[in-house]
């Protein structure tokens, strides 16, 4: 038996605490925790906004990849600490539960809960340099994996403030250190939506990546709203919006209806993303349904109603953006990703009641729209309960059964096995010889499917085309799609190199998009790709996947020997042992991962491309024309 005794309990001092477990306080090591970092340092720039003292912020992404964040607040205090008797710079960005978020005089609201930003992001980085312009003077100090490199120096006269922040992240802590352009982009333009009138910049300074946006929004929460919608039909021209302070906490609400069948959400607390909602959401969404039932009593559309309308009727169609700005906001984990608080619904759901029954008042022919639009998403719902309840009856929906087409593979470890959804009858049955079956199932799909952009969950069910894919990937669908359920962790869209394969793989998306969204956000979607070119010379042959490709293999190749070239027009020219050479064998295949990083881009993109609206997609088109190489070969 091995000793357990007191010189095993071990005592971690200063950082190391974060550098031994770093999931603690980021989440992950993965691209989310990495970009978890440069959130934290901005955080802090958004807060001496907050606090009224900062106007300006950018973010830097360095040629070698380092992050410099830049804002023109008061600049961290860099005095000796009273009791530390070291600077107050040094104290924030070395020590665990140290900052001015605890002083509400300071920051009467903050993102910033325990703490432990900076620190952090010190920790968990080769170096960080920090520049303090304050009190007339340039302070510098420099980290080493979070241990300072000598004391603070005043290296020059200034006659502004600020904090300039810069850091490489360590890559003995994180898997990959490559920021993602998109992904920082989507969170600072929700910080300028949020922070009306902030501007707020993004610099790529990478080789061959150089890009530069600027993001600020003088119309705030409401100006977000009118962006999440303007490839939609709005029911209503002009958003609805509202704040009000109430017990300290302040509420702000900017929402907007439009024809679509999709509900678009967002909530933040201290402008951070409440991905997983909370009591705010909570008390939003009941405030809500009870005040369009209310008004639904009195109204001509009640009368053709037998029950009453429920949140998801409500909120059919509607787009949405909550912010409440709490003083002593209590989150569920370092990354915040859900507020606690439990008198925050309370004091939202009186807030939004209050201002809709205004709003609404002054607004009838408004109410009329959207009581119109909820009482047929009532009755839908009932349509697909019933078809619910068919396709329950039949199995697909609960996984008890699985669609004839379906070659199954043998192992019942979902961790283990991935199916590939093939695009006809030619290349699914080459597929189905050349997998393996061990952990490779197959499923082929014959035509186009529907456009779920265009459609409600019900025809969505009562599908031809669809059904076996739901019943394929037995997690069910729409608000009932358990992602635990999922009996595949690769599912593979394997579609023909042409017009018609690319908007079948587009269909799968919306589709996947729209109702089975927790695929995309843990990553579960591929896309095959198949090579396009085979090339033979005498007993020699290989394979190309794109024209830069072809012509090195050409120019490496004997040039007196004939090179045959075979473009390849759809998967159905494939033998099986080609198919599995090229692009279903793990050691050798080349796939795509598809991820959702930002819904606001992804949520634009499909409504402009599957949408009603012919304008934004004509638009789109004329954009981008001149970009495409070849249309279809």
């Amino acid at each position: 038996m091995n000793s357990y005794d007191a010189q095993h309990i071990q005592v971690l001092e200063g950082l190391d605490p974060v550098r031994k477990r770093p999931g603690m306080y980021i989440g992950t090591t993965s691209s989310e925790g990495l970009h978890h970092l440069v959130y934290e340092i901005v955080d802090n720039s958004i807060d001496e906004a907050l606090a009224g003292y900062c106007s300006k912020i950018e973010v830097h992404i360095e040629e070698e990849g380092s992050i410099r964040v830049v804002d023109n607040g008061r600049g961290i205090p860099v005095s000796e600490h009273p009791v530390e008797k070291v600077s107050a710079l040094e104290v924030a960005m070395t020590r665990l539960h140290a900052g001015g978020k605890f002083d509400k005089g300071t920051y009467k609201v903050s993102g910033g809960l325990h703490g432990v930003g900076a620190a952090v992001v010190n920790a968990l980085s080769e170096w960080c340099e920090v520049i303090v312009h304050r009190d007339g003077k340039i302070h510098f100090h420099r980290y080493d994996r979070g241990i300072p490199t000598g004391s603070v120096e005043i290296i020059g006269e200034t006659d502004i403030t600020g904090t300039h922040s810069r850091f490489l992240p360590d890559k003995e802590i994180f898997e990959e250190v490559d920021f993602s352009y998109d992904l920082l982009s989507k969170r600072l333009r929700e910080l300028a939506f949020l922070n009306k009138g902030i501007e707020i910049s993004l610099i790529d300074k990478r080789i061959g990546r150089n890009q530069n946006r600027t993001f600020k929004f003088e119309g705030g929460i409401k100006s977000f709203v009118r962006h999440l919608n303007k490839s939609k039909t709005p029911l209503h021209e002009e958003p609805i919006w509202f704040e009000a302070v109430r017990e300290g906490v302040t509420v702000e609400v900017g929402m907007q209806y439009n024809e679509s069948y999709n509900e678009t959400l967002f909530s933040f607390v201290n402008n951070i993303n409440t991905r997983e909602g909370g009591t705010h959401l909570t008390g939003f969404r009941s405030a809500l349904t009870r005040t369009v039932n209310e008004l639904l009593k009195d109204s001509k559309q009640g009368k053709k109603m037998d029950e009453a309308l429920s949140g998801d009727d409500v909120r059919e169609g509607l787009t949405c953006v909550i912010s409440v700005k709490v003083p002593e906001p209590q989150f569920e984990g370092q990354t915040k990703s859900k507020l606690g608080n439990s008198e925050v619904r309370g004091l939202v759901d009186k807030v939004v009641s209050e201002n809709l029954f205004s709003w609404f008042e002054e607004h009838p022919k408004i109410i009329d729209s959207i009581l119109e639009k909820a009482v047929t998403a009532a009755r839908a719902r009932a349509a697909a309960r019933r078809a619910r309840d068919l396709t329950r009856r039949k199995g697909f929906l609960e996984g008890g059964g699985l669609p004839g087409k379906l070659a199954d593979c043998s192992d019942r470890n979902p961790s283990n096995c991935e199916i590939y959804i093939v695009e006809g009858e030619s290349a699914g049955g080459s597929a189905k010889m050349g997998r393996d079956r061990k952990f490779q199932a197959i499923l082929p799909i014959l035509g186009k499917m529907v456009n779920v952009e265009k459609t409600r969950l019900e025809k969505v069910l009562a599908n031809e085309k669809m059904q076996p894919i739901i019943q394929a990937l037995g997690a069910s669908v729409g608000n009932d799609f358990d992602v635990s359920k999922l009996r595949y962790n690769k599912i593979i869209i394997m579609a023909d190199a042409d017009v018609d394969g690319s908007h079948i793989r587009t269909l799968l998306l919306t589709f996947f998009f729209r109702c089975m969204q927790p695929i995309l956000d843990n990553g579960h979607i591929y896309l095959a790709m198949p090579p396009l070119f085979k090339l033979s010379s005498g007993k020699k042959t290989t394979y190309a996947y794109n024209e830069v490709e072809r012509d090195a293999i050409i120019l490496k190749w004997d040039k007196s020997k004939q090179i045959n070239i075979q473009r390849y027009k759809g998967l159905g020219e494939m033998n099986p042992e080609q198919l599995w050479e090229t692009t279903m064998d793990p050691d050798t295949r080349k796939i795509k991962q598809v991820k959702l990083e930002d819904f606001v881009v992804a949520d634009e993109m499909f409504t402009t491309l599957m949408g009603e609206e012919v304008p934004p997609r004509k638009k789109f088109i004329e954009d981008n024309a001149l970009s495409v190489a070849k249309l279809d070969i």
